[in-house]
């Protein structure tokens, strides 16, 4: 699976046309190195074989308990929706986001690292369940590799939005639309999902799958507003995020080995974004 081809033919990483795995340049679309240097193969085997559903949810399982760890007994404390939670202080040291870590701390690669914690068991059971209910279905739709990219685009986008609206809405009095001012949680990722399923709906004409991602968006969107603690800035901008980058992929086109390369450097800079936020912490001690 992880073997270097170094003979033979492989598919264009960018055209999808048969090249020689060591053409310095594709002959129909003129991409440099289109065998990714032997590793193209390798990349279209990680985009079939690799479970994203497992692989979120066994990380964010993992940074959970980690985080119920290094709270101690404060993560017993709370009613239903707090029983066991992390320390917001905990949280913080591992990667959330919002206007204080963003702006106030400077930790602005936070936006990428607050999709993988949560708050508490209820927040990440039911995130972990629309997580594995959306991702496979998405990834029929757009391919695996765009899928994970959607993903994480959108996370981004959804903290993005919670810590800007953190850093200039604080002031609002109603209470669903004040900012919180620490965010994490996977939510802002499966809106994008949906916001993904809303336009390739709208692109390919698809009534069924568009009327079915609003008939799952809008009961959530206004459970949001409802239930208190929920960053609805994160489940917009997540939206929106989702929305966009499906325009920008495109599902009518056919998945590239560029895709599955992009998944894997947005998995990669996840998993370092929750490093890094870690070793910032201790080298502000010193």
């Amino acid at each position: 699976m992880f073997k270097r081809q170094t003979t033979g033919s492989v598919v264009c990483a960018s055209c999808g046309y048969l090249v020689g795995v060591n053409d310095p340049t594709c002959y129909n679309c003129g991409r440099r190195y289109p065998g990714l240097w032997g590793f193209a193969p390798m990349l279209r085997s990680l985009g079939q074989d690799l479970g994203f559903v497992p692989f979120v949810i066994g990380l964010c399982a993992v940074l959970y308990v980690v985080g119920l760890v290094f709270s101690g007994g404060t993560a017993f404390g709370g009613g239903l929706f707090s029983f066991l939670s992390p320390s917001g202080f905990v949280l913080l040291i591992l990667g959330a986001s919002g206007q204080v870590p963003v702006f106030g701390l400077d930790r602005w690669w936070t936006v990428l690292s607050a999709s993988w914690l949560h708050g508490g068991l209820l927040h990440i059971l039911f995130n972990m369940l629309w997580v594995r209910q959306l991702a496979p279905a998405i990834s029929e739709l757009y391919g695996p590799g765009r899928m994970v990219i959607i993903y994480t685009v959108a996370g981004v986008a959804g903290f993005t939005l919670s810590s800007v609206a953190g850093a200039t809405l604080a002031w609002l009095p109603i209470p669903f639309l004040q900012p919180g001012a620490i965010t994490v949680g996977a939510s802002a990722a499966v809106f994008g999902l949906l916001g993904a399923a809303v336009y390739y709906g709208r692109r390919t004409g698809s009534r069924a799958v568009g009327s079915q991602a609003w008939s799952y968006a809008l009961p959530l969107f206004l459970f949001g507003f409802i239930m208190p603690g929920v960053d609805n800035y994160a489940h917009g901008g997540g939206f929106l995020g989702g929305y966009l980058a499906g325009l920008w992929l495109d599902p009518m086109k056919p998945e590239r080995i560029n895709h599955m390369l992009g998944a894997v450097i947005c998995l990669a800079l996840s998993l370092l974004s929750v490093i890094y936020s870690v070793v910032d912490y201790f080298v502000r001690l010193r």
